[in-house]
């Protein structure tokens, strides 16, 4: 059998993996780039779809260099497309910055590399230095950034000053290339760096961007566009191009044709099923996308399906997320667990400390950054409306893992089986000193003051019985809403129904009293009405009280 080629895993180097590697041809983008005709162009696309592959192969077409690097192209689409098109390879200065690997807990190390990543750059233009063709001032500003003893004000004018440079020596304007532009912003919204991540990359853009007559053309990806930041402030020649938009839609992740090619180079056609289930489900515009790393890595693995794509994060931002949902978002959430879909106004313009704010803003990330997909959009004076869905089976696995985490953090693992155990065989006693076990380990005693509060733990803790049961909340029953009803999917399973009630301050038998009236409450008004009309013979009633840390069970 004829030797496959290797799949280029972690490889962002267009050279490299077009010559050596199984490579999607996606040379096309470099056509719809310059048919855009902006002078900015923002390209936003979850993690590890693609962008900084793409990006080196703007790069590696647009670069004047010494090599003849058409070579990497005359047998792509884009050679293809006539002299419009080929005439422009290898014929400007490029200046490439990417942005993704700049990660700290701290924003002095951030800042650091930030610096690295620019005086690489600089050094990458070795021609400039000492050259005649630039003026002394200049050259002693790239002296500074190259030598590391430039201050922080010059790093923020850098960009500007290196397209000036570049322009005065070739006679040609500059490409701008910035791969994975936001990294530093989303790194200081987690490890509370924020103000300072967002002053510098603003002032650090602005310079280089606006006005600048030195620039022919940028192109620029991250996960989010976070305008409202003013990172873009002044510049309204930016357009920007989100997973909702249809231009530039098949270029990031694989559609199903390439997947379907990519399963029959290797052999694998009797995957596909499996491949669609776990790694598809994604909709950029029009056009369904796969998750290419996950894919790439499927394939490597001999056809093993495991989630490739969520083990490459911390995941840190949606678990920040998910700790600060409302109600009525964590209802939306198990909905979505469970297979539907949820419809939602859709913010692309995400501000990060907004992210906890609003249902709007956090629907929004969740899409953006690839943990949710529109299944249909409609726009509305402006505003995008969402059917929004789990892409796959590989995300499901984040919300559960990361649910999970959050209720866990570092205590036992067992924690959620031993509630489910405890519940469904009616064990009141060990179900009670779990939960107290619970809060006194897992919650501050000054979130326990609202019945809200106490309802969304227990959501989120029976949120994750999804493989047995249909959690539900707040829903009509009998003559009112019951608080939690968990219906089995098994027949045999008893049905569950929670009421919740809490108190600011009560004694022992106060909260025994709480919960014998939360538990009167689901009999006086029926709230066991839908599980009976859907035939479930068993029904368990939990009346929950609690004060602070203390928790009291009645139980029918």
């Amino acid at each position: 059998m004829q030797r496959k080629l290797r799949l280029p895993i972690g490889s962002t180097n267009y050279k490299e993996v077009c010559t050596h590697y199984y490579y999607l041809d996606k040379t096309l983008l470099i056509k719809d780039v310059l048919d855009d005709g902006a002078k900015i162009l923002l390209l936003t696309r979850p993690r590890r779809f693609g962008k900084t592959l793409n990006m080196d192969m703007l790069r590696t077409f647009f670069e004047k260099t010494d090599e003849d690097t058409s070579s990497y192209f005359k047998n792509k689409k884009i050679w293809q497309q006539g002299e419009a098109y080929t005439r422009e390879q290898g014929k400007y200065p490029v200046i490439y910055l990417s942005l993704k690997d700049i990660k700290s807990s701290e924003w002095e190390t951030a800042f650091g590399l930030l610096k690295l990543v620019i005086a690489s750059e600089f050094s990458r233009h070795r021609e400039l230095d000492d050259s005649t063709k630039i003026a002394e001032e200049d050259s002693s500003f790239y002296k500074k950034i190259v030598n590391g003893t430039a201050a922080k004000e010059d790093y923020m004018l850098s960009l500007r000053r290196l397209s000036q440079m570049l322009q005065a020596y070739y006679e040609l304007p500059v490409v701008i290339i910035i791969d994975e532009y936001d990294t530093p912003i989303q790194e200081g919204y987690v490890n509370g760096y924020y103000a300072q991540s967002v002053e510098f990359i603003r002032n650090f853009f602005s310079a280089a961007l606006k006005d600048n007559p030195y620039v022919k053309l940028s192109v620029m990806t991250g996960i989010l566009r976070v305008a409202k930041e003013s990172i873009f402030s002044g510049l309204n020649n930016v357009r920007v191009y989100s997973v909702l938009d249809k231009r530039f839609s098949s270029y990031f992740g694989f559609t199903s044709a390439e997947v379907q090619t990519m399963a029959e180079y290797y052999e694998a056609e009797a995957k596909l099923p499996e491949i669609k289930q776990w790694y598809d489900g994604y909709k950029f515009g029009e056009v369904e996308i796969y998750n290419p790393w996950s894919v790439i890595n499927y394939f490597a693995n001999d056809c093993e399906a495991e989630p490739y794509w969520v083990q490459t994060s911390a995941n840190l931002t949606i678990r920040e997320i998910i700790k600060n949902l409302d109600e009525s978002a964590c209802e939306q959430l198990r909905e979505l667990l469970n297979g539907a879909t949820v419809q939602s106004v859709v913010e692309t313009n995400i501000i990060y400390p907004s992210l906890r704010d609003t249902t709007t803003n956090i629907f929004g990330f969740l899409l953006l950054t690839g943990y949710l997909k529109a299944v249909k959009t409609m726009k509305l004076e402006g505003m995008n409306i969402c059917e929004l869905a789990i892409p796959n089976k590989e995300v499901k696995t984040v919300y559960r893992r990361e649910i999970l985490s959050l209720l866990q953090e570092s205590r036992s693992s067992d924690t959620i089986n031993k509630l489910q155990l405890y519940l469904i065989t009616k064990n009141s006693r060990q179900l009670q000193a779990a939960l107290r076990k619970f809060l006194l380990e897992a919650v501050s005693f000054y979130d326990g003051l609202q019945e809200n509060y106490y309802q969304g733990l227990l959501l989120g803790m029976t949120g994750m019985f999804t493989n047995d049961y249909y959690p539900l909340s707040n829903r009509e029953s009998g003559e009112g809403r019951f608080d939690i009803q968990l219906t089995p999917k098994t027949q045999g399973m008893p049905g569950i129904i929670i009421e919740i009630k809490a108190a600011k301050d009560a004694s022992a038998e106060q909260l025994k009293m709480l919960a014998e009236q939360a538990l009167e409450q689901i009999e006086v008004k029926h709230y066991d009405t839908e599980l009976r009309r859907q035939g479930i013979g068993t029904i368990y009633k939990y009346g929950i009280a609690f004060c602070g840390k203390k928790v009291e069970i009645a139980t029918k």
